[in-house]
């Protein structure tokens, strides 16, 4: 039967679903900058920042095969709950005071488990070209908890690292409690067993099945190119803002970070409104203006101009990301369920995080200046989403 939910955007399902992400990611943004300041407090070196973040994206790699398989397998609002409380469990042992290596990896392990689920759900609860404008509500929870979320985590650590980490294990709380106003819905595709083997061919088929479709495809390698430049110009800006602008409190970085989460607020209700699943090529040229702005934002010395340029950055990052999220969503409910597109999803975009974080890592051991690390990164986006650009148009008539 229909749920009559699907034929309104702004369902009592779909309300529940963005307050939990919202909640959900405020408490992953404050954590990274508030564990990023317990480091340097420690006195780690600067390039073990990018393993804080190597270890969080290890965990989507390692669990790929399983997690689209478990949120298929349950009601993804429950799925999403059992996330949430691993990610709390991992904010207890930070704020516990032990390893917080071991306690952001157990954090990654939730968000893995957690990502098939809530981006699984927004095709059962929405249809249709309401399917884009559901993965633009959803990008604008995203950014909007990135934004706060970072702002907070960076202020509250130059005030007390302690309360910044127990106000993100609040949060976590607090979206757990969200997840039960979200409808128990069918689960897509029940399990027949939890065996390891079995879930691993099962996810193999389905990686083959979506890398031999070609608007699955097309979509996962612009959306991990996207979020593997996104998490290295999220640490980058760590190390640029002291050398760039002279400022070294935990805030600044966090308040730039939050231009950018403005931005793709903007691009992604552009793309919600502008691009259909039947123009998805129109996304493209963004993607390359999007490396283009990295270069001059590496360039920028003052604070208001780096502003400007990461809002632009941005907007169009959001404009670029959002409709291809949906292609794949419908590809994937269309082959191989929808949990398991966005398991594979993440493969495909922690794999490129994992590389491109850990050239960054690599490159600030080895001494590289950091503005030329940004000049450096900006042009190799160019060149990547100008050649997927290329790649596509020489297919067949596609989207």
């Amino acid at each position: 039967m229909t749920n009559p939910a699907n034929d309104r955007l702004l369902s009592r399902g779909m309300m529940a679903v963005m307050a939990a992400q919202f909640l959900s990611a405020f408490g992953d943004n404050a954590l990274l900058f508030a564990t990023l300041a317990l480091i340097a407090r420690e006195h780690y070196p600067d390039w073990s920042q990018p393993i804080l973040q190597m270890v969080f994206v290890a965990a989507y790699i390692v669990l790929a095969p399983f997690v689209g398989q478990f949120a298929d397998s349950l009601a993804k609002g429950r799925a999403m709950m059992i996330a949430n409380l691993l990610k709390l469990a991992g904010a207890a042992v930070i704020l516990a005071g032990l390893n917080p290596f071991a306690g952001y990896a157990l954090v990654g392990v939730g968000a893995a488990a957690y990502s098939p689920a809530k981006y699984g759900i927004l095709g059962e609860i929405t249809h249709g070209e309401l399917l884009v404008k559901a993965n633009g509500l959803m990008e604008a929870s995203t950014i909007a908890a990135i934004l706060l979320g970072s702002v907070a985590g960076g202020w509250l650590s130059d005030w007390h690292l302690t309360a910044a980490v127990g106000a993100c294990a609040a949060a976590y709380g607090a979206a757990v409690l969200a997840n039960l106003f979200i409808p128990r819905l069918p689960a897509a595709r029940p399990a027949s067993g939890w065996h390891p083997g079995q879930m691993l061919r099962t996810f193999a088929g389905a990686t083959r099945t979506l890398w031999q479709d070609n608007e699955a495809r097309f979509s996962l390698i612009g959306t991990s190119l996207f979020w593997g430049a996104g998490v290295t110009l999220r640490l980058l800006l760590v190390l640029w803002v002291p050398v760039a602008l002279g400022i070294t409190d935990h805030t600044t970085p966090t308040l730039l970070n939050a231009f950018v989460a403005i931005g793709i607020v903007f691009g992604a209700a552009a793309a919600a409104w502008l691009v259909t699943l039947e123009k998805v090529r129109r996304s493209l040229p963004a993607g390359v203006l999007m490396g283009g702005a990295v270069v001059l934002f590496a360039l920028q010395h003052q604070l208001v101009g780096a502003g400007v340029v990461l809002v632009a950055i941005g907007t169009l990052g959001g404009f670029f990301v959002v409709p291809l999220n949906a292609l794949l969503q419908v590809r994937g409910k269309l082959t191989v369920g929808a949990g398991n597109a966005i398991a594979v999803q993440n493969l495909g975009e922690n794999s490129a995080m994992l590389l491109m974080l850990g050239l960054y890592s690599l490159v600030v051991k080895l001494g590289a200046p950091v503005i030329g690390i940004g000049i450096g990164f900006g042009v190799v986006f160019v060149v990547a989403i100008g050649g997927l650009w290329i790649w596509q148009a020489r297919r067949a008539p596609t989207r």
